[in-house]
């Protein structure tokens, strides 16, 4: 008994070329920001553009090109910040505008450079110093006595 495999790529090869064509996608998106005149004050506009991609890229955990109800919640628990699903979907309806259940791209961008839902912002922007400001000890703790305890 002999078992055909068909010839579609899987596991990591499949992965990276799912991302690779993800990464096309939003690259497209961007170039519509760049060209659009709306946008044509924002100052390091395409430097932005290519930072946001990542920060999306990395929290598309199904790789479908949009951020949904876990993606969110795993973002926020990654920032220490764990929300509950009704926290989360309202953070979602603001950025989506009460239409979906997903954030995609072009919602992504246009909150990020637009006033919509600013909690999500203000978090996505903060990432970086939220890691800064708690420091991670390592090694065992330092030796305690009686006299400096509470």
């Amino acid at each position: 008994m002999s078992v055909m495999l068909n010839d579609a790529p899987q596991g990591r090869k499949a992965l990276r070329l799912l991302k690779a064509e993800q990464e096309g996608r939003l690259e497209e998106i961007n170039k519509e920001f760049l060209c659009d005149p709306k946008f044509s004050n924002e100052e390091d506009l395409e430097e932005k553009l290519v930072v946001f991609k990542e920060k999306y890229m990395e929290f598309d955990l199904n790789n479908q090109g949009e951020i949904d109800l876990m993606s969110v919640k795993r973002m926020m628990e990654k920032l220490g910040t764990p929300k509950t699903h009704l926290e989360l979907k309202k953070m979602i309806s603001e950025v989506t505008g009460g239409v979906s259940e997903t954030i995609s791209y072009h919602n992504f961008i246009t909150m990020m450079f637009g006033k919509r839902s600013a909690v999500f912002k203000l978090v996505m922007m903060f990432e970086g110093k939220s890691q800064e400001t708690a420091p991670k000890f390592s090694g065992p703790p330092p030796e305690r006595d009686l006299s400096s305890l509470p």
